[in-house]
């Protein structure tokens, strides 16, 4: 991936966190048809037709509790997914959560991950 300006201000404070979004995104864009990336201030989020997931670095621990280098990586479901991975999830309305993972190796950008992101891009498909 070559970084563009508005990326590279994104990681501006978080350079060290760049392998693990690049995974990321290579992984999606590679697996999941018809994906639109829009980067903010705030976070990088992935559309279809809709929002189906997003990276930043939302504080989902206490400060003291986080690792150097991380990414946050969101993502919507049609209920609430049951593992450790999950630091927070939330159901903003009924029958829709939003799962926040901390991800702080690229190994953690594995099948699993890809799979409920995969799912969270057919679910946003069907608002």
């Amino acid at each position: 991936m070559i970084m563009n300006a508005d990326s590279l201000l994104f990681f501006d404070k978080h350079m060290d966190a760049v392998p693990l979004y690049e995974a990321l995104e290579n992984r999606i864009l590679k697996e999941i048809e018809n994906v639109h990336i829009k980067v903010q201030k705030s976070q990088i989020s992935f559309y279809n037709k809709h929002l189906f997931a997003c990276v930043s670095f939302a504080r989902v621990r206490k400060k003291k509790d986080c690792p150097a280098s991380y990414i946050v990586v969101t993502f919507g479901l049609d209920h609430k997914l049951e593992s450790p991975r999950v630091e927070i999830a939330t159901e903003p309305y009924p029958n829709r959560w939003t799962h926040h993972l901390l991800v702080v190796d690229t190994e953690e950008i594995d099948d699993d991950l890809m799979a409920w992101i995969k799912e969270a891009a057919v679910f946003s498909n069907t608002k």
